[in-house]
């Protein structure tokens, strides 16, 4: 499984994740289970929608220790 998110979208999908979990749980709504995908995501940096469409948005220079070990670090 192939790392495919990024900084600002790690950020981004934590926030929306957790906010959507908590309307749920205020508003007293299942639909606040929706918002364990874009946790879930996030944790694992890891969007299948992103790897059926090609699209990463992490950076290539997000380790530099991989780079120091002769490493690939978009893994």
């Amino acid at each position: 499984m192939k790392k495919n998110v990024g900084g600002f979208d790690y950020v981004l999908r934590l926030i929306a994740g957790i906010a959507i979990i908590a309307w749920g749980y205020s508003a007293k709504n299942w639909w606040g289970v929706v918002g364990l995908i874009p946790l879930i995501t996030a944790l694992a940096s890891y969007c299948p929608a992103y790897s059926i469409f090609g699209i990463s948005t992490r950076s290539c220079c997000c380790a530099e220790s991989a780079k120091d070990k002769g490493e690939s670090c978009c893994k």
